[in-house]
């Protein structure tokens, strides 16, 4: 009894003593944990997106890049569409001959595009000048007062009104000081140039000082070719010369051709002055093309003065005035400025002969003694160095101290190592390349043959041809043989009425009839065109490449003409 007494009142003794709290709570500590995990979510968030930010604001400047790169690029084909509108407005206005020599009823789209290559290419004044700088931005300093640039061309008395400013002061120092050595050059083609040139201008009753577009257009590079296809000294495009009478065929490009290049280029000026009535205005013709000038005279509120219409004109042509007036005052001035001309390798007396038969440089060269360099430098447009006098009449220069040898070895000319100079398989490849343009075209992302055949105006079965394709696929990267106009070599897989396919024999060569010009043969593998070659005599791997339009890639089961020689 005793001890349930005590233990009953133990036990109310210690349900009487306060609760103590405890040091450690484990549900406090789980909830301070949870805390800071959270603060550090936070603290990554945040940093994640502080560099989100950065990565939004560094994407949407590449963006806005692209955006005006973009914006520049349609500005800019705007404009080019807008100029074959302006073409049409050229005949619409002139009806009976515009500067690009045609009537209304002549348009085409070949000359469309043509004209529109003239003006969208010469983005210069010349290569030769606007290589370095922007005119547009360029303020060239000089020693020379203005007093005396004014006086000197005052002196020079032209016949073409000169104007004299800020704009044509830059191209004065750009001629005569920036370009003291180009020009140097320039002046010593120009002793044996300009009296071929003046005397042409004078035979048609043009102001000779015209002779300085010359220097702007080409540098008096009688062989200068643009990116756009525009060539000779005079950069006529191939449907504006063959409108003016310069022949262009398999043999012969007379856009080369210094005197008949100057001929053409004579009529194209007056042809544009006979349409604007000035000759400033001429002059920026033959730069933008007679659509941009009629339209910057619109422009204009019907002003028919270069300096007037000068705001509304292309930008590359707005420099074209003022560098032909640089160009002429160097040329009349260039002792003033202590620039010396550079002797060129020209002779200074030329005699031209009538030339009614086949005949070739080499011929000329080996027989007559003239050097095979001086026969390329006079007669550039002989593409293939090959006089075709069979087909029409032509002219060579020779250099006057070669006449008395030419004289003396002519009835032997034409026959000297005929065969080998008139090699028909050579001849037929030269025919076969149409205007002789053959074209090397590197496949573009994005291009399918049907695209590349509208660019080149040909079909896609004869790119296919050309190139040995057996489908319509193309790679990026790869390069195919075109040629203008379509015509180019016929196909080494197609067959021929004088040639029949035959088997092979175990030497791998094909029997086929005698009077064959060719035989066919079927690439095995291993072959090359080298070891092909070793297997006729006679023939080379570049015979059998020109014979069939081909490069030097070949696969087994490829069938490929070789040439009988």
């Amino acid at each position: 009894m005793d001890i349930l007494k005590h233990c009953v009142l133990t036990f109310a003794l210690a349900a009487t003593v306060p609760a103590v709290t405890p040091v450690f709570s484990i549900p406090a500590a789980a909830e301070e944990l949870k805390a800071k995990d959270e603060m550090k979510n936070v603290q990554k968030i945040s940093r994640k997106k502080s560099e989100l930010v950065k990565e939004n604001i560094r994407l949407r400047s590449a963006l806005d890049s692209l955006k005006a790169e973009l914006e520049k690029s349609k500005a800019e084909m705007r404009e080019i569409d807008s100029l074959s509108y302006e073409f049409m407005d050229v005949y619409d206005e002139n009806e009976d001959k515009s500067a690009a020599g045609l009537n209304p009823e002549d348009y085409n789209a070949d000359v469309s595009d043509s004209l529109l290559s003239i003006w969208y290419m010469q983005q210069k004044i010349s290569e030769a000048s606007q290589e370095e700088y922007d005119m547009d931005s360029v303020r060239f300093e000089s020693n020379v007062p203005d007093s005396v640039y004014i006086e000197r061309i005052k002196a020079m008395n032209s016949f073409i009104d000169l104007p004299y400013n800020d704009v044509v002061r830059n191209y004065i120092v750009l001629y005569s000081e920036k370009m003291d050595a180009k020009m140097g050059q320039i002046l010593g083609l120009c002793s044996y140039y300009m009296p071929i040139i003046e005397e042409i201008f004078d035979e048609h009753d043009i102001p000779i000082e015209l002779k300085a577009m010359a220097v702007i257009e080409s540098s008096l590079n009688p062989t200068a070719v643009s990116r756009a296809g525009a060539k000779g000294m005079w950069q006529f495009m191939y449907s504006t010369a063959k409108i003016y009478g310069l022949d262009i065929d398999s043999f012969v490009d007379e856009r080369l051709d210094p005197v008949k290049a100057a001929h053409a280029a004579a009529e194209y000026l007056k042809d544009s002055y006979n349409i604007f009535g000035d000759w400033n205005l001429a002059i920026a013709s033959y730069n933008c093309g007679a659509g941009n000038v009629n339209r910057a005279i619109r422009r204009s509120g019907g002003k028919r003065a270069f300096w007037d219409i000068y705001p509304y004109l292309p930008r590359e042509t707005r420099g074209y005035v003022p560098a032909f007036v640089g160009a002429l005052y160097t040329m009349t001035y260039y002792k003033e400025h202590g620039i010396e001309p550079q002797p060129v390798a020209m002779p200074v007396h030329v005699d031209t002969f009538r030339i009614n038969r086949m005949l070739h440089f080499k011929q000329v060269s080996e027989l007559a003694g003239v050097p095979l360099e001086d026969l390329k430098n006079l007669n550039p447009q002989y593409k293939h160095e090959i006089v075709p006098g069979n087909e029409k009449e032509y002219i060579l220069r020779i250099p006057y101290t070669y006449t008395n040898s030419f004289i003396d070895s002519e009835d032997s000319l034409y026959t000297h190592k005929a065969q080998e100079y008139f090699n028909p398989v050579v001849l037929k490849k030269i025919k076969d390349g149409g205007d002789g343009e053959r074209i090397v075209h590197r496949v573009r992302s994005g291009e399918v043959l049907g695209k590349i055949a509208i660019r080149y105006r040909v079909t896609v079965s004869q790119i296919k041809r050309w190139n040995n394709l057996r489908s319509d696929n193309i790679r990026i990267g790869q390069r195919l043989v075109i040629y203008r106009g379509g015509k180019g070599p016929v196909a080494a897989a197609s067959s021929s009425s004088s040639s029949q396919e035959a088997k092979p024999n175990p030497a791998g060569k094909s029997t086929v009839p005698m009077d064959a010009d060719y035989t066919v043969y079927t690439v095995k593998s291993g072959d090359s065109l080298y070891l092909i070659a070793k297997a006729y005599p006679g023939v080379s791997a570049q015979n059998i490449m020109d014979f069939n339009g081909i490069g030097s890639n070949i696969k087994p089961g490829m069938k490929i003409r070789i040439p009988k020689l």
